[in-house]
């Protein structure tokens, strides 16, 4: 199986994944999805993590057994605020001259992609980032490089790292058992990341219909 093969069944069976996971390492399994959830959120070179269908699949795993959601939930909670806080530092410190390079890591048009959603949404472009995988990646590492005052940063980062944890540990939990979304998981992984990047997609046919006009 292809690595491309193998990266797409990850996504559409995160759930059984997941399973295999805490059958295989039992409670070091928080550690490692807590891990995932912080680099994916805490290091530019690691957007193409799952996030959102993560979360889901572990809430709907915790209704099962497999994990405490309440412990889940503070380990996830707490994973994405340092990943966030230390993405914003290494913004502030670093962030120019990593992008000076213009590599396969620290691509421009990741940089003004999210300059763009900082320019439209101001300082609440921390919360909505929130919910755009990519975007939701550089957003604090931006904030950081556009001196976005670090109370401020915060204050967006808490709300905004608490309805997305909220949303997608409790609406697993909720939601991921009921035996239509249950037998046909894959489905709604695949909704959950198409709502994901729709803003991405719908960015892009605006951008192609300015350079069109």
């Amino acid at each position: 199986m292809t690595t491309l093969k193998l990266i797409i069944d990850f996504f559409l069976h995160v759930d059984k994944h997941l399973l295999d996971l805490t059958q295989a390492y039992g409670t070091l399994s928080y550690g490692i999805l807590a891990f995932v959830v912080f680099m994916e959120t805490g290091l530019v070179v690691t957007p193409f993590l799952p996030g959102d269908s993560l979360l889901f699949a572990a809430g709907a795993l915790s209704a099962r057994g497999a994990f405490n959601v309440g412990l889940l939930y503070i380990l996830m909670l707490t994973a994405v605020l340092i990943g966030d806080n230390l993405n914003y530092w290494i913004g502030r410190l670093i962030g120019k001259k990593l992008f000076e390079a213009n590599n396969k890591l620290f691509k421009r048009e990741y940089l003004i992609k999210t300059q763009d959603f900082y320019a439209k949404h101001g300082a609440k472009a921390v919360i909505l980032a929130r919910f755009v995988p990519i975007i939701r990646t550089f957003a604090p590492f931006v904030a950081g490089i556009g001196k976005l005052t670090y109370p401020k940063f915060l204050t967006f980062s808490v709300i905004g790292a608490l309805m997305w944890v909220t949303l997608f540990i409790w609406g697993g939990f909720f939601l991921g058992n009921l035996p239509i979304i249950k037998n046909n998981f894959h489905y709604m992984i695949l909704l959950i990341i198409a709502v994901s990047v729709s803003p991405i997609i719908l960015e892009v046919i605006k951008s192609k219909r300015k350079i069109a006009a």
